[in-house]
């Protein structure tokens, strides 16, 4: 299984900007994820065209499973 971390912040502008974290450990918590996303808005980590992330909005862990075949 592959798990991708979507975090969504608004930023200065009152926009939505999203940041995604590809291969995130499988049974990630609720509270790493808050301690991720209050890190990322104190350091100020990300700035985009719609300004700095300010405030976090939501966030969610896709599942993915892949399966390859040899051909």
């Amino acid at each position: 299984m592959e798990y991708t971390l979507t975090m969504t912040f608004l930023t200065e502008t009152g926009e939505k900007s999203n940041v995604s974290i590809s291969d995130v450990k499988a049974g990630i918590t609720n509270e790493e994820v808050q301690v991720l996303m209050d890190s990322l808005i104190e350091n100020n980590i990300f700035e985009n065209s719609k300004g700095m992330v300010v405030s976090k909005y939501s966030a969610q862990v896709t599942e993915r499973q892949v399966t390859k075949f040899t051909v």
